[in-house]
């Protein structure tokens, strides 16, 4: 199995994660409309018999149930599971024991004692600041609760103060996760990923498929059919899918010679960069599986700089 180390000293995971924001979430996603438990827990077991075993959640998504979906999928399973999740830094959550209380809950909602990431979701400072998120955290670290740090949303310099909070308590920062696709690219420019291979700061992609952009299944002819934030993104709008004509063809073109899908050949771009974690999302076992065909094989430095260039 392909496994990238989080971090410098971090555990190892599948290099290829799952990610789980839709699990539980009625609000953005329609969770328990077009799909619910079964579907979500087929994509969970699809994943695992692919190879996938490192999961991304967080104590927000769904309010808490997808945490309590994660944490049921886990306990009808004897194969090993990493679990990742988030803190919230809400204004309210005025002092340390914020954290540690919010970390309980999650690990309860996963029906865990221990987790493989904790990760501070946005980097919101009120009461309580970076420093004290990360000492918080580090002491998490050696309670044993947790096995690494990361953060999420942060720009470079917010990453570099988290890294030196930890480094000063003796625990590196593990991960920065951040949105990274072939259409998402300001970490390149931002000096997030610079900063981070510095750092030796593993990168977790998420939306690595830009929102479904990146499949191919988009089309100028079916846009005025789309429904949901699709329909208010202008990148979703016939004009935007002609603009992102070029490309798809480049995917697809490339994936026949593989025998991929244009969303294999995407997240596999990711997966070439080095470091880099993709973790989409799926709903159902077709789209865990589906995802999962982005590991065992990888693209040539030739064809990772072809894509670049063409975005």
């Amino acid at each position: 199995m392909q496994t990238v180390t989080l971090g410098d000293r971090g555990p190892s995971v599948s290099a290829l994660g799952m990610g789980t924001w839709a699990w539980g979430d009625t609000l953005f996603w329609a969770y328990g409309k077009s799909f619910g438990e079964s579907e979500v827990a087929a994509a969970f077991q699809a994943s695992l018999a692919a190879g996938i075993t490192f999961f991304d959640t967080a104590e927000i998504y769904g309010f808490g149930e997808s945490e309590r979906l994660l944490g049921q999928f886990c306990q009808q399973t004897q194969q090993p599971v990493q679990i990742a999740t988030k803190y919230f830094p809400l204004p309210w959550r005025w002092n340390r024991v914020a954290i540690v209380d919010a970390l309980t809950a999650s690990l309860d909602r996963l029906r865990m004692s221990r987790i493989c990431l904790y990760q501070i979701h946005w980097p919101l400072e009120f009461l309580l600041k970076t420093q004290d998120f990360m000492e918080v955290l580090a002491a998490e670290v050696k309670k044993g609760r947790i096995q690494a740090v990361g953060v999420s949303n942060y720009g470079a310099k917010q990453m570099t103060l988290a890294h030196e909070y930890l480094a000063a308590k003796g625990i590196p920062l593990a991960t920065n996760q951040v949105p990274y696709s072939l259409l998402t690219r300001q970490i390149e420019s931002n000096g997030i990923l610079d900063q981070a291979r510095q750092l030796g700061v593993t990168i977790l992609a998420y939306s690595p498929l830009a929102q479904g952009l990146l499949t191919g299944k988009y089309t100028p002819e079916t846009a005025p059919s789309l429904q949901g934030a699709r329909r208010l993104d202008p990148r979703f709008s016939p004009q935007g899918l002609k603009k992102l004509a070029p490309l798809i063809s480049a995917l697809q073109q490339i994936g026949e010679k593989y025998d991929k899908t244009p969303a294999q050949v995407a997240l596999n771009w990711l997966i070439a960069q080095g470091n880099v974690i993709p973790i989409p999302g799926a709903k159902n076992a077709n789209q865990a599986k589906q995802n999962a065909g982005a590991l065992g094989w990888l693209l040539s430095p030739e064809e990772v700089e072809s894509l670049g260039t063409i975005v």
